[in-house]
């Protein structure tokens, strides 16, 4: 899914580090990275984080009450 205009990002890994399966973040080159692991947080955000919003990302959840959450978070945020 693709995941646009995340201005907050904190509560973005919160919403993340609430999901019981994986969530992955897809970088252009098709890698994916365990968005779940800070470590994999802060090095893929640190390339793309610029000016305090992220513009777009694509994640993948395996989970579906996972996605529902991802969902909720981008159309309540």
């Amino acid at each position: 899914m693709k995941v646009t205009k995340i201005n907050d990002i904190e509560k973005f890994f919160g919403v993340v580090d609430s999901c019981k399966g994986k969530v992955e973040l897809v970088t252009g080159e098709g890698d994916r990275l365990n968005l779940k692991s800070k470590l994999s947080q802060y090095v893929s955000l640190a390339n793309i984080f610029s000016d305090g919003t992220i513009d777009e990302l694509e994640i993948v959840a395996y989970e579906p009450e996972d996605i529902d959450k991802l969902v909720n978070f981008m159309v309540n945020a």
